[in-house]
């Protein structure tokens, strides 16, 4: 028996609503019928209602291309592999020694990055019996309103917007890094990045803005490396704290597979989470008081592991007030407290550089070599006197 069917309306203002499964138009004046679409009345109703405020949509490499145009090596490999390890056993407390991740607090100059690279290699080597040195190589600055997002997103700082660009050139630094010997540490802001980066990393951070974001806590549940959540820009711990056991769970969610398409996401979870105390709106969160009142929430959790042995301190931003000169006087109470025999405190972040203070972004040409462009940081040179400090600070707590 053959069924009656309706002819497709080619008037613009029909109920007409076509179906991307099928094809087909349902027609709403006749429930329960479904005719072929036209083209015509299809698009023209896309262009009343999708992508009314995007510009274009410029396709990506697949990040499988990418991997294969750099790829991370058995060398490399192994060293993100073992520091990893290392990482995980400093914030566990299985290893007496500190955590210290250190460097720019954005890349913006490959070749400054890695003259840095290089410069903290080997004092990461002379320290290595106290300190496990990690690089800060990150690449995505996620902005209070607006401002400059980072090497990948815009690799010129000129607002060009290169992405395909940034990710290669991204991916290349991190390479330069790890070929100086030196481990390296990102903050993940885009949720599809770590398909071209992630393999060459070995501690991540999610930042105060995104602390408390779904989208960044199932990300980081299948993230490979040990991940730090900050604590809220209001100082809220809890929501650092919410965080890791939101991200020790298992999660599905929307993703991007190795060939760039989208794909259901099913992690199982990561254990290795912990908190990062960077101060607040309401002031510095770096005081004895303050860590023992972030552990005392950490360990309501019931994830043991990481996040009930210690916090990681950030002496910059809220700690700081984002002055560099004052980051310094903090890394140096901290030292103090720590030779005294202070615990709980498995790691600290230093935002430091070749130069002193920021600048504000622009072409690399008419830019000054090895100074920030986002947060004031440190200089080398009291960067190396610091690192020297906190080593010579966990000999003396080990002896305490």
């Amino acid at each position: 028996m053959s069924t009656p069917t309706t002819q497709p309306s080619t008037d613009p203002s029909s109920d007409a609503v076509p179906d991307a499964a099928t094809g087909t138009t349902s027609d709403t004046t006749s429930p329960g019928t479904a005719v072929p679409a036209t083209s015509a009345a299809a698009a023209e109703v896309q262009a009343r209602t999708s992508d009314l405020r995007v510009r274009a949509l410029d396709p990506l490499p697949a990040p499988r291309d990418v991997l294969a145009e750099m790829p991370l090596g058995t060398r490399r490999g192994d060293l993100v592999a073992t520091s990893r390890r290392e990482v995980r056993d400093v914030l566990t407390g299985e290893d007496d020694r500190l955590l210290a991740i250190v460097g720019p607090c954005s890349v913006h100059d490959p070749a400054a990055a890695l003259e840095y690279a290089g410069r903290l290699s080997t004092v990461a080597r002379e320290l290595a019996d106290d300190l496990v040195v990690v690089m800060r190589v990150y690449f995505e600055k996620p902005r209070t309103t607006v401002g400059w997002k980072g090497l990948i997103n815009d690799p010129h700082l000129d607002g060009s917007h290169d992405v395909h660009h940034g990710l290669r050139l991204a991916r290349q630094v991190l390479l330069g890094v790890l070929d100086a010997g030196v481990p390296a540490a990102c903050e993940f802001l885009e949720p599809t990045s770590p398909q071209y980066i992630a393999d060459a990393v070995t501690w991540g951070a999610i930042g105060a803005r995104n602390a408390e974001s779904q989208v960044h806590r199932q990300l980081a549940s299948g993230l490979s490396m040990p991940v730090g959540f900050k604590n809220a820009t209001d100082g809220d711990v809890q929501i650092a704290v919410d965080g890791c056991i939101t991200a020790a769970s298992e999660h599905t969610f929307f993703g991007m597979d190795a060939e760039g398409r989208a794909a259901a996401v099913e992690t199982a979870g990561n254990p290795d989470c912990h908190v990062i105390l960077r101060g607040g709106r309401g002031g510095p969160n770096y005081h004895a008081p303050d860590v023992a009142a972030a552990l005392g929430v950490a360990r309501t959790s019931g994830l043991g592991g990481a996040v009930e042995t210690g916090v990681i301190v950030d002496a910059s931003h809220g700690n700081s007030g984002k002055d560099h000169v004052r980051q310094a006087e903090v890394v140096r109470e901290i030292a103090a407290r720590l030779a005294g025999g202070e615990q709980g405190i498995t790691g600290l972040m230093l935002e430091s550089f070749l130069e002193a203070g920021a600048q504000k972004p622009g072409p690399l040409d008419t830019l000054t070599y090895g100074k920030s462009v986002t947060d004031k940081c440190m200089d080398w040179n009291t960067t190396e006197e610091l690192l020297s400090v906190l080593a010579k600070s966990v000999r003396e707590r080990r002896a305490a």
